[in-house]
């Protein structure tokens, strides 16, 4: 058990606290740790700390994409239909209109 920001503890996963258990403000910051620490972990670490990491990261995004699906969703821009529309080409992929 570990004792969070408010004072009450938490159980931990071998992962860290589960997901769903923390506070918003938690989350993102556990999201911006590992966002932060990912390229060292894909350029030094051992495969065991990769295959951690990302089982962690995944866990983490999915929760957040639960919690906050309109700030998970895709800038237009991002998209080629988007992209497109901007640049006043026509939307010629599949499905496009």
């Amino acid at each position: 058990m570990i004792i969070n920001a408010r004072g009450t503890s938490e159980s931990m996963t071998a992962h860290g606290i589960p997901p769903g258990q923390l506070t918003d403000e938690d989350l993102r910051r556990e999201m911006r740790h590992l966002h932060d620490t990912r390229h060292g972990t894909v350029l030094g670490g051992t495969a065991a700390a990769l295959r951690t990491h990302t089982e962690r990261m995944l866990e983490l995004e999915h929760e957040f994409l639960r919690r906050f699906p309109d700030e998970g969703a895709p800038d237009a821009r991002r998209t080629r239909s988007g992209s497109r529309h901007a640049a006043g080409q026509d939307d010629t992929t599949p499905g496009g209109r």
